[in-house]
């Protein structure tokens, strides 16, 4: 993310509303929960109400799709006709969606008219499955061929489609980031085309506070949507499960649920099918013991995502199926004995697969463990050398202006004895040695392969060899402070007693040696790092 991108994004406030917004997010801090259990119970209780007439909200929906596809046929803009059936298909059903879009995008052909067609397809093939076509689409899109109307439109599908990329990526974090990091890149991109202080560009923007953690200023934009936005509106559903997430990392339960459930309830008054709360918040009331209302969350949720045909939405939601077995054990068990075969076979293959996936997940947890403290352990070590180090340069840099002190003495006539020896730099010389001596028993217990590894970075006819009984030399010694932490050439040259220049000339010297100058120094400091 650049520095340009966001200051561009916040540069769109005007003062007044950039204080009203700071205001309301430090009216959160400290605050103690404002959903109490009796708004959980309602809620609750209206989600109940609102599930008992789903049927109805979904039939509304076909009943507005199917007139749509009547008048396709009759319609002189067939174009327009195709996007509003793919517009109405899209988080409904979503094999449909992707049908419409691609006609359009054929019917079209190489018009400027294809370009929405396409950028919309794109952003929703990874539900189904398919990244790599997703992205491909997507990137054949010149961005400069995009008529500026309609630029909001093609930032929100790259941002869309790398946030399904993530979500499909979610076990394989590396991947996962790469793809958030686009969705972040886009909306920023939409931030700045969205009108100023429009419902869109205010969600935008607490959604992009939410993503990039900053929780206070997320809160104030997105609880202003949930107050306003009408009770069937995806921006305030969305809005809501960011909520549920911010509550549920701040331990806040009864939030959790809350914002859960309003965003359940927007979803099924829109027919939406291609969600994720009311799967999580069934998960969420299994955990607290009632099993009648958690089997009737997850079901539908199940239901949702088979109807819609979002195959990410479907391997999502079947980690509930597990819960929803254990729910209903009494009603397998009467019907047992007519439980075919094959059907307990798969059963018995899914239980194990379930066990071996949450081993392997175990596994992986307590490797991340041992890495991060490997790390943490590393880190520690260098902190201590490198105040080690600090420490001993004082000391020597001490020893130093005692020596000048006794030089002006003996110039003044004082103690010949003591000129003498001063003016010769044994004292200086002594210390230095020993100093070197404690330093490369220390630096090489830690390091114990830093020659080796210092050498496989140089060229062969290059290699540092050392002399009988050298443990380092002045230019192991010198990278040996790079890899602490110190590169400073004028603090390496203190801590030596060499001159600043002569540090330049060995750095100098080393960088020519070495296989690949330009990332050689880079490279020394990642020698014993923990993977």
């Amino acid at each position: 993310m650049t520095n340009r991108h966001i200051s561009l994004s916040f540069l769109r406030f005007s003062a007044l509303g950039s204080i009203l917004l700071v205001a309301a997010a430090l009216s959160y801090a400290g605050a103690e929960s404002r959903i109490k259990s009796d708004d959980v119970d309602r809620i609750l209780s209206e989600l109940d109400k609102t599930l008992s007439g789903r049927e109805d909200f979904i039939s509304g929906r076909q009943d507005r799709i199917d007139s749509l596809s009547l008048s396709l046929s009759q319609s002189k803009d067939s174009l327009n006709a195709l996007m509003r059936l793919a517009d109405e298909n899209t988080a409904f059903n979503n094999d449909s969606a992707l049908h419409y879009l691609k006609r359009g995008i054929d019917a079209a052909g190489q018009s400027p008219e294809a370009l929405p067609f396409r950028w919309k397809y794109a952003s929703l093939l990874p539900l189904a499955g398919m990244v790599d076509e997703a992205i491909k689409t997507f990137n054949a899109i010149e961005p400069d061929s995009v008529p500026a109307s309609m630029l909001a439109s093609y930032y929100d599908a790259g941002r869309q489609m790398h946030s399904y990329i993530a979500s499909f990526y979610s076990p394989y974090p590396g991947l996962a980031d790469n793809h958030q990091q686009k969705a972040l890149e886009y909306q920023l991109k939409l931030l700045d085309v969205l009108p100023d202080g429009s419902v869109d560009r205010n969600f935008n923007l607490g959604e992009y506070y939410f993503l990039t953690n900053r929780e206070k200023m997320a809160k104030a934009l997105l609880d202003d949507i949930i107050e306003n936005e009408n009770p069937d509106s995806n921006l305030r559903a969305r809005a809501a499960h960011h909520l549920s997430s911010l509550a549920r990392d701040e331990g806040d339960d009864n939030a959790y649920i809350y914002y859960l459930a309003i965003s359940a309830i927007a979803d099924l008054k829109a027919a939406t099918r291609e969600v994720a709360s009311l799967q999580e918040l069934g998960e969420r009331i299994y955990a607290s013991g009632d099993i009648p209302r958690s089997h009737h969350y997850l079901s539908t949720a199940l239901a949702n995502a088979v109807e819609c045909g979002a195959a990410l939405r479907m391997v999502q939601t079947a980690r509930a199926l597990p819960i929803i077995e254990r729910a209903h054990s009494n009603f397998i068990d009467r019907w047992r004995k007519t439980v075919y075969f094959v059907i307990a076979v798969m059963a018995l293959l899914m239980a194990i697969l379930v066990v071996v996936l949450f081993i392997l997940r175990h596994e992986m947890a307590k490797m991340r463990l041992l890495q991060n403290s490997l790390r943490s352990a590393n880190k520690v070590k260098e902190v201590y050398i490198s105040q080690f180090l600090q420490l001993c340069s004082i000391y020597m840099d001490k020893l130093n202006q005692f020596c000048k002190i006794a030089n002006r003495k003996i110039a003044a006539g004082q103690v010949d004895e003591l000129y003498r020896m001063t003016r010769s730099g044994k004292f200086v010389e002594e210390q230095s040695r020993e100093f070197y001596e404690v330093f490369d028993n220390a630096f090489l217990h830690i390091y114990p392969d830093f020659v080796a590894d210092v050498n496989s970075l140089l060229l062969p006819d290059q290699q540092i060899v050392l002399r009988d009984g050298e443990l380092l030399n002045t230019d192991l010694r010198i990278l040996a402070f790079m890899r602490l932490g110190i590169e400073e050439s004028a603090r390496i040259a203190q801590v030596l007693n060499y001159s600043l220049n002569t540090i330049y000339a060995y750095r100098n010297r080393l960088k020519a040696r070495a296989v690949n100058r330009n990332t050689f120094e880079a490279e020394i400091m990642k020698i014993g790092s923990a993977s």
